[in-house]
């Protein structure tokens, strides 16, 4: 199987193309920038330098390699710079995914897009597939207009909603939360952490086995591909020193509104994972056996 990955570069992107190279897909990664990633299987893919915002170029390699599908993990997801400049996060989040529709169209190719729980509001967690979106900030908006571009067109999809992913890549322009917060405890730093958001946050490699399996079995719709377990922001970093067995004394416990973050975000957001499980043989990892993951691969790198 053929398949093309936008944003190979980034967290999900490299755990994609992982996974793609460990099932012998014939795989071109794209991303912005020239450098290829040293992997396992190196060898075995093409690497394209592509900015997703470049209809021509996205088009002509599309052409070119001619896949069976595409996994679209580039997105603009700083919420408050999507809030900020808006233009650019329409740039990313909603043309660019428009461009590939039409490419996608036009060459009979299965899209696999990647979207957010901050399509919701985070008045009736857990939301299921099937739960009105009513996103609160832009960025929310811009992927809630991807998803219609992929509902409205007449190609085969799938959409992947996910919520706080994680996870321990290479050369990440971006920290997520839990090496964030890690580093941070370790480094004996105030840690000022919200107690009035709830999120379920996703280990890398558990996206990425959704993503997979969505092209292989050539499974479409909608699909809600999250952790198991909900908690709030400041459970998720107690939890974190928990687990790595550092200090809890210098986390403080504080609400959202002092923060004044330009961008408004969901109080409580979770999924029902049912259908994924069922349609895509999806197995999310606890929070905990996610961390034992992330310790596992900082010894190796």
């Amino acid at each position: 199987m053929k398949i093309l990955i936008t944003g190979s570069n980034g967290l999900l992107g490299q755990k994609v193309l992982s996974k793609a190279l460990e099932e012998n897909f014939e795989v071109i990664a794209t991303s912005k920038g020239s450098d290829r990633l040293s992997m396992k299987n190196a060898k075995d893919y093409i690497y394209c330098d592509l900015d997703i915002t470049n209809q021509n170029d996205v088009f002509c390699i599309i052409q070119k390699f001619k896949p069976q599908a595409i996994i679209n993990t580039a997105a603009l997801t700083n919420v408050d710079l999507c809030e900020d400049d808006q233009q650019l996060c329409d740039a990313v989040n909603v043309q660019a995914v428009k461009d590939l529709v039409e490419m996608c169209t036009e060459f009979n190719i299965h899209l696999i897009h990647i979207s957010t729980d901050f399509i919701f509001d985070g008045k009736n967690s857990p939301y299921s597939e099937t739960d009105i979106p009513n996103p609160l900030s832009y960025y929310g908006i811009s992927k809630l207009k991807s998803e219609k571009l992929l509902i409205s067109s007449d190609i085969n999809w799938t959409i992947l909603r996910t919520i706080i992913l994680f996870g321990v890549g290479q050369s990440l322009s971006r920290n997520n939360l839990i090496l964030w917060a890690k580093d941070a405890l370790e480094n004996n730093r105030d840690l000022n952490i919200i107690d009035d958001q709830f999120r379920a946050p996703t280990l890398a490699e558990d996206l990425a086995d959704a993503c997979i399996s969505a092209a292989k079995k050539k499974v479409y719709g909608i699909f809600h591909v999250s952790g198991k377990d909900i908690m709030s922001i400041f459970e998720i970093v107690k939890n974190i020193a928990k687990f790595f067995k550092l200090s809890t004394d210098r986390i403080n416990k504080i609400n959202s509104s002092v923060l004044n973050q330009k961008a408004i975000r969901p109080a409580k957001t979770g999924f029902v994972l049912d259908k994924a499980m069922t349609l895509l043989n999806y197995n999310p990892h606890s929070f905990n056996d996610s961390l034992e993951v992330i310790k596992t691969q900082l010894i190796k790198k």
